[in-house]
């Protein structure tokens, strides 16, 4: 009888502990940016001018979008809107009841490098974790896309999603847009607002890029010098930044319907693949193994 209560107790245990398990670490150390120290606080003089009302409306707009979707899946969609947090990052985890929870603190908002289109991709990002397809990260967090699917989930699906219904030529027209971006673009898209949205969530990525690259002793990405590196087998740790910014670019070039969605199980379903013999809009070799 003691052999089977120590059991129950070691099953429960197990449970509550994947229940709980996280994919960027609940506490921000290691979310979608790695372990760092920055901080921003609400009333620090280096801010940027995100305010509250605003990182709640970005917030709300992936939710308008994605919370039907999770509901559909057997999830609830569940934001921690930390605001007040001067933690410079985010995270995603899976918790109790179905609950699919994303966490955002208002220090990466208000980061000087994070623009309000940035910090949509943070969010589409964390989102990703739980919707975000194949490859998955495995083990205790079999239910989460890895970084590198995430971040290309990102512009590929829910960044296109929450914006394909703005005047994306008009809000493009005031950007600094590198020649290369705007030519790859116009050469994926037919139509000037999904090459206008193209361009748009590839500039999102250049300024979380960037972001990430200041942590390090490494110089800005650039979307001339893509990063040349070929992994052996996929990796699901954070890609280096110049790697992400090819994932974001990739992501943004890929021209799959958003309603051709990702696959839990296939990586191929709703993706760019070389296999079937796309060029552009492919995942970076510098951290997928087709």
């Amino acid at each position: 009888m003691l052999i089977k209560k120590l059991s129950l107790v070691s099953v429960l245990a197990v449970s509550m502990l994947s229940a709980n398990v996280s994919a960027c670490d609940i506490d921000g150390k290691s979310g979608f940016m790695p372990e760092n120290d920055l901080h921003v606080g609400v009333n620090d003089k280096m801010r940027s001018d995100m305010t509250e009302e605003r990182f709640n409306e970005i917030i709300d707009l992936v939710d308008k979008h994605y919370a039907p979707i999770v509901t559909e899946m057997g999830g609830k969609l569940k934001w921690a809107r930390k605001w007040s947090d001067g933690t410079v990052n985010a995270s995603a985890q899976r918790g109790w009841f179905g609950a699919w929870k994303v966490n955002m603190y208002g220090g990466l908002a208000r980061h000087t490098l994070v623009t309000d289109d940035a910090f949509a991709l943070v969010v589409c990002h964390e989102l990703g974790h739980h919707l975000g397809g194949a490859p998955k990260v495995g083990g205790m967090m079999a239910w989460a896309s890895n970084e590198g699917q995430s971040d290309y989930f990102g512009t590929l699906k829910c960044f296109r999603r929450i914006f394909e219904t703005d005047d994306n030529v008009q809000i493009i027209s005031s950007m600094t847009i590198p020649a290369v971006v705007k030519t790859k673009c116009s050469e994926s898209y037919t139509n000037a607002n999904d090459a206008a949205l193209c361009v748009r969530s590839a500039m999102a990525g250049k300024s979380l890029a960037a972001l990430l690259a200041s942590l390090g002793s490494s110089s800005e990405p650039q979307f001339e010098t893509p990063d040349t590196s070929v992994v052996s087998t996929t990796d699901s740790r954070h890609p280096a930044a110049q790697c992400r910014l090819d994932t974001y670019l990739e992501g943004s070039l890929c021209d799959k319907r958003l309603n051709d969605e990702v696959s839990n199980s296939d990586a191929t379903q709703g993706t760019c693949n070389r296999s079937l013999g796309y060029t552009t809009g492919v995942r970076p070799l510098c951290w997928f193994k087709p």
